[in-house]
């Protein structure tokens, strides 16, 4: 049985923080919220993590980063290019970033051979999430088509700060999904329930246990095949578009939805947690030091 490999996307650190110097320190000693995320993969049973990065920071990454996991997990860099594309295209002039989150993933078709999972590197996730998806990563050794995700309980990805977005997932009754939609201005309103307002202007009230989907994916080797032929149609699609992007939910949505593959929605009790407005550092460093606290994490990570 192969060990999964787990899929960081830092190719947004750079931009996010000015410079990786600035890279928070939430833990008790100093630790950042990605530290967390190896830390859980590597007592889940990961067996390798890949980073996605831009090359301008490559050098500062391996030095500040990567050298606090070497030994601890076998460990790979790959670059997200803006020029990697499809043959017969060209990044169109006045293009600045990347082509979002699923060309990130593309990246690493090379290095990645067995089930794998994808996360955002400056997202908490939580033991547990860790946990049931290397355990369902496992299983998928042998397969193809068969995806899984873990769905967050909206109630737990809350910030205290203001409203969020989130990728509301539709599941049927095997706890397949559906589709991602995507909703904006998520909170608790006057009574206490989770609600959003919908494209109408109506108020629509979410159960707190509705699953979220917080990038926190499981595929197979077969999804980088599925992601380039789509890949080709999307830039098609969107040639004047400057700002266009291509997300893992846009590709998993399109392959669900054509019977393509099926995609299984795993839940976690665990909190989610990020810092979406200045105003949540504090709020996680609080939370952090609770786990601790509570044995979930020692006092240093690495």
């Amino acid at each position: 049985m192969k060990k999964p490999t787990l899929l960081v996307l830092a190719a947004g650190m750079g931009s996010r923080y000015g410079s990786l110097k600035q890279l928070d320190g939430l833990g008790p000693s100093g630790e950042t919220i990605m530290d967390y995320s190896i830390y859980d993969a590597i007592r889940a049973g990961f067996g390798k993590v890949v980073f996605i990065i831009r090359r301008s920071f490559e050098q500062d990454f391996r030095e500040k980063i990567l050298s606090k996991y070497e030994g601890k997990i076998a460990l790979e860099v790959v670059f997200q290019d803006m020029d990697n594309l499809p043959e017969g295209f060209s990044v169109p002039e006045g293009r600045e970033k990347p082509w979002g989150t699923n060309h990130a993933v593309m990246m690493a078709k090379d290095v990645i051979h067995e089930p794998f999972a994808v996360i955002n590197a400056d997202d908490f996730y939580g033991r547990n999430g860790f946990a049931v998806l290397a355990e369902k990563l496992r299983s998928l050794s042998d397969t193809t088509n068969q995806y899984c995700m873990v769905g967050y309980r909206v109630g737990n990805t809350l910030s205290e700060s203001g409203s969020v977005a989130r990728g509301v997932c539709e599941v049927d009754d095997r706890k397949l999904l559906t589709g991602v939609v995507e909703r904006t201005a998520i909170e608790r309103n006057a009574s206490g329930k989770i609600a959003f307002t919908d494209e109408h202007g109506q108020e629509q009230i979410l159960d707190e246990h509705t699953p979220v989907s917080m990038n926190m994916w499981g595929f197979t080797p077969d999804y980088f095949a599925h992601s380039d032929a789509m890949f080709g149609d999307f830039l098609r699609a969107n040639e004047g578009n400057l700002k266009a992007e291509f997300y893992i939910p846009l590709v998993v949505n399109q392959l669900v939805k054509d019977g393509t593959s099926t995609c299984e929605v795993l839940d976690t009790p665990d909190q989610w947690f990020g810092v979406t407005y200045a105003a949540d550092r504090d709020g996680v460093v609080a939370k952090i030091k609770a786990l601790v606290a509570a044995g979930e994490y020692p006092e240093k990570l690495f």
